[in-house]
């Protein structure tokens, strides 16, 4: 990326890949069955490469922090940014500034190594002084309840439409659990319809694609639902052990 940046006689790159697929899981042997290196997962999750492109590709404000904000107490964390539209990004744990720093020469990102305690990281970007957006990483409690949303919450009835449900594990406060893994099963009510795939962008599981269940991975995991021949109001169920069941209804026109 740095060259294309560099040289205003390249017009670009073509990167492999943007999205993971089966196969091809270099360097990784087995049990990993799928490729690392995509923008996005194989669940359309995306990692966070995906902002460090949008911030240096396009028009777009980002702001982005990195890794999540669960580990053991003390120990020290390589904190990244990736940002545009902005001179400088200022980084707080608590309320308390860890420094401002800005991407120097070349380079793609800023760093803190951050040693760990509990609470809210938070970054501001600025240019001229000025803030121009801040985000923010949170520490996340026990798992307490399932999230349910939809990319569309109405859908074609063409026998081929499809509506991805995006599953969050979260705690009491809507925090999502990064290391959440609890085993979603999905349940359709109401409109006939179908549950077409399951997914959660693990490149190590082995889980079929066709289940009416999924483990979460990193507090995540995927539902799509097709459409059938008749219009209607179709409902999604998750439900997993020791949490509260969620529903979403998703609209056949």
């Amino acid at each position: 990326m740095k060259i294309y940046k560099k040289h205003a006689f390249l017009s670009g790159q073509f990167v492999w890949t943007g999205f993971d697929y089966i196969g091809e899981p270099w360097p990784y042997q087995w049990p990993s069955r799928s490729s690392y290196f995509g923008i996005v997962d194989l669940a359309g999750f995306p990692k966070d490469v995906y902002y460090l492109y949008q911030g240096e590709w396009t028009n777009k404000t980002v702001l982005h922090i990195l890794p999540h904000w669960n580990w053991d107490a003390g120990k020290v964390v390589d904190v990244w940014a990736y940002y545009s539209n902005a001179d400088e990004v200022e980084l707080f744990l608590n309320g308390k500034s860890l420094g401002t720093k800005s991407k120097q020469g070349d380079s793609l990102h800023i760093a803190w190594k951050v040693t760990y305690e509990p609470g809210t990281l938070k970054a501001v970007s600025r240019k001229n002084g000025k803030v121009v957006k801040t985000t923010e990483v949170k520490t996340a409690g026990a798992p307490a309840r399932i999230e349910l949303s939809a990319d569309r919450s109405s859908i074609r009835s063409n026998d081929h439409d499809l509506s991805f449900i995006t599953v969050k594990i979260v705690d009491k406060n809507g925090i999502m659990v990064p290391n959440a893994d609890n085993d979603v099963k999905f349940k359709l009510s109401g409109a006939d319809s179908f549950l077409a795939g399951v997914d959660n962008g693990s490149q190590t599981s082995h889980e079929s694609f066709k289940a009416d269940h999924r483990k979460a991975f990193n507090g995540l995991a995927l539902a799509i639902i097709g459409a059938k021949n008749k219009p209607g109001t179709v409902t999604i169920t998750a439900t997993a052990d020791g949490l509260p069941s969620a529903s979403l209804p998703i609209r056949i026109k």
